[in-house]
């Protein structure tokens, strides 16, 4: 059996102490950047492989970061994971990730393995009906949470997200402001802070502009591409012929474009169709649609950020912290015109 590749060995190849090769695969910035890549190439010449459990028992610290959301299919989340993959990177962390899929079981069996593997800290968007106890499980053994996209009533954990109610209301604002009055809202669930906040501005959006709040109007549930082309059915039938939907997220308005258009009529001019958080696909879509940049991005790397600060000793307060939406109009909207 060949002999295992020690930091000694490294150190004595190149002729330095096994306390500079042990700082420099560790990342150190007490050792300068063309020693650390000097010091890494050889390590990897001599098939040397840095024992993260070994220098958990040192530190304390396992280096594991656990990220759990609802589904990594959609483009949302992965958008949030790729900036927090970017920041984790930067200070040699790796993640696990998991989907929960709105189960709570499942959600909590990722905790407690998390748990068991000596992970550093969590960064999660909470399944629907998330108990307190099961965060509170992680901050008493001493593995800080921060939550991204959605929040939990009663927590005052870090939570990063745009402001939902917010940016609805932009949406919203803007088929009024093209002559809309009989709008759809299509998607999503009361369920989660998200949904909650997305209606309410929608609703405050309609009642400034002296319209009334149909609840007709109002088709929940769908947050999938297909959901969107299913309930293009239903939007279609309905007795008040909306002219316009706001829509729960990109995916659900691409899909209720492509059913709107399946029924012969033509997206963008026949019917106007909003969009949320600005997926790349929002762009290149037809027609282009007309969207409300949710700063995904940004929420994945603050939420990161704010949690290897902890990991260091500070951090910011805690509580909700806001990333402000933008309006993107592109060609899914056009003034009013009656439905033919």
């Amino acid at each position: 059996m060949a002999q295992k590749i020690k930091l000694s060995t490294i150190a004595e190849t190149l002729g330095i102490s096994t306390a500079t090769v042990s700082l420099a695969l560790r990342d150190s910035p007490l050792v300068a950047g063309a020693t650390r890549d000097k010091i890494k190439e050889q390590a990897r010449a001599l098939g040397y492989i840095y024992n993260r459990r070994a220098a958990s028992l040192r530190t304390s610290r396992s280096g594991i970061i656990g990220v759990v959301v609802h589904d990594i299919m959609n483009p949302f989340y992965g958008e949030i994971l790729k900036a927090i993959e970017s920041e984790l990177d930067r200070s040699r962390h790796t993640f696990i990730l998991s989907n929960h899929y709105d189960s709570v079981e499942k959600q909590r069996t990722f905790i407690e393995t998390l748990l068991q593997l000596g992970g550093d800290g969590v960064i999660m968007s909470p399944a629907i009906g998330t108990p307190q106890e099961d965060m509170q499980l992680a901050e008493d053994n001493g593995m800080p949470a921060i939550l991204v996209a959605r929040s939990l009533d009663g927590l005052d954990l870090p939570t990063y997200r745009g402001d939902d109610s917010y940016g609805i209301s932009l949406a919203t604002n803007h088929l009024i402001g093209l002559g809309h009055r009989s709008i759809a809202m299509i998607g999503g669930t009361d369920q989660t802070s998200t949904g909650r906040d997305r209606y309410q501005g929608y609703v405050n959006a309609l009642r400034k502009a002296g319209i009334d709040v149909d609840p007709g109007l109002r088709i929940p549930g769908p947050r999938s591409m297909q959901g969107g082309f299913e309930a293009a059915v239903h939007f279609l039938s309905l007795p008040q012929k909306p002219t316009a939907a706001v829509c729960w997220n990109d995916l659900v308005a691409i899909g209720l474009m492509n059913g709107i258009a399946r029924a012969g009529l033509v997206p963008g001019k026949d019917i106007s169709v909003t969009g949320y958080d600005d997926l790349e696909e929002a762009s290149i879509s037809m027609p282009a649609l007309t969207t409300v940049w949710n700063g995904q991005a940004e929420v994945g790397r603050l939420a990161a950020r704010a949690l290897l600060d902890r990991l260091a000793g500070s951090h910011e307060p805690d509580g909700l912290h806001l990333i402000k939406p933008e309006m993107r109009i592109r060609q899914s909207t056009s003034p009013y015109r009656a439905r033919p």
